[in-house]
């Protein structure tokens, strides 16, 4: 069995982000991410839709997944699909598919629990549970980990530990600005090993740095709120000025507008998940045209354990 390492909150914050991954295999192209979950499994909806009652929604994310596979491949890009344990379980052969389309299958937990959420007992059989979900499923190894809602933050850092004791070789779980909801503005900007010693990574999605602060740039509403050219811009200011690849990252439930609305949700709620919704297919093929796309684990190095 493993065990978590028990570690003070002192600690964790001192500790952590020890040195810069510099390594990288490929500094010209970007890595393209998908957060595989369905509409009704978003945080801006986990007050208004139980998880006990997510079997009796119309289920949309094994359509939606196809329709990006389509996507990439007329593009001919290859991404990372972070996919939710409760989708894969349901949906089998959508996973075989991403795999057979020269993806990398990575997870995004069980049941969409954030991590901060939980005690570090819990999350360790979460994010193990998953990993051997996924892997049986796929039939490949599953390096990667995102947490819901980048709830990775500095009150739950020894998630990271046991991410590296599950197994996992990287996560993309902090998010480096400020945000009600997630985020560690003075976290890295970019691929960092948060221990020494350890080959572990945590990956952060992509901030610009403009005025002594960090602007979010990595997708997700983001990008449906900005204009794309500001978008665009953002990115190129990065691979430029700073030299590194771009996180970036949707999900399936973004390039649908036709999804069935969740009632009773709050103004909030429904601004964050359908404002622009609609343009989302559009922007992200004019996006694949004006970048280079590439799995996650071809762009950070990924040595074989001994």
């Amino acid at each position: 069995m493993i065990v978590a390492e028990s570690m003070s909150p002192a600690d964790q914050v001192s500790g952590w982000a020890t040195r810069p991954v510099t390594d990288l295999s490929d500094r010209a192209a970007n890595a393209l991410t998908v957060d595989v979950e369905d509409y009704f499994q978003v945080e801006a909806f986990a007050k208004f839709v139980d998880r006990a009652d997510w079997d009796g929604h119309e289920c949309r994310v094994e359509r939606n997944v196809d329709r990006i596979l389509e996507i990439f491949a007329d593009a001919g890009a290859h991404g990372t699909f972070f996919t939710l344990g409760w989708v894969a379980e349901r949906y089998p052969h959508m996973v075989r598919r991403i795999v057979e389309n020269g993806h990398e299958l990575a997870s995004h937990g069980l049941m969409h629990h954030r991590a901060d959420s939980q005690s570090d007992g819990e999350f360790l059989q979460d994010v193990t549970r998953a990993k051997h979900m996924l892997e049986d499923i796929g039939g490949v190894s599953v390096k990667g980990y995102r947490a819901a809602s980048f709830s990775i933050t500095k009150g739950n850092l020894w998630a990271l530990d046991t991410l590296a004791q599950a197994g996992y070789r990287y996560s993309s779980s902090v998010y480096p600005i400020r945000h009600d909801l997630y985020g560690i503005p003075d976290a890295p900007r970019f691929a960092f090993y948060p221990r020494a010693g350890r080959d572990f990574m945590e990956i952060p999605v992509t901030s610009m740095r403009r005025f002594g602060v960090n602007w979010p740039c990595g997708g997700g509403g983001y990008f449906r709120l900005l204009p794309y050219g500001i978008s665009a811009h953002n990115m190129r200011f990065v691979g430029k000025h700073d030299k590194q690849p771009c996180m970036f990252y949707f999900h399936p439930w973004e390039i649908d507008p036709d999804q069935p609305r969740i009632p009773g949700a709050s103004r909030k709620a429904k601004f964050r998940h359908y404002t622009n919704i609609e343009k989302m297919q559009g922007r992200l093929k004019r996006l694949l045209r004006d970048f280079t796309w590439k799995r996650v684990d071809q762009i950070y190095p990924m040595p074989d354990r001994a």
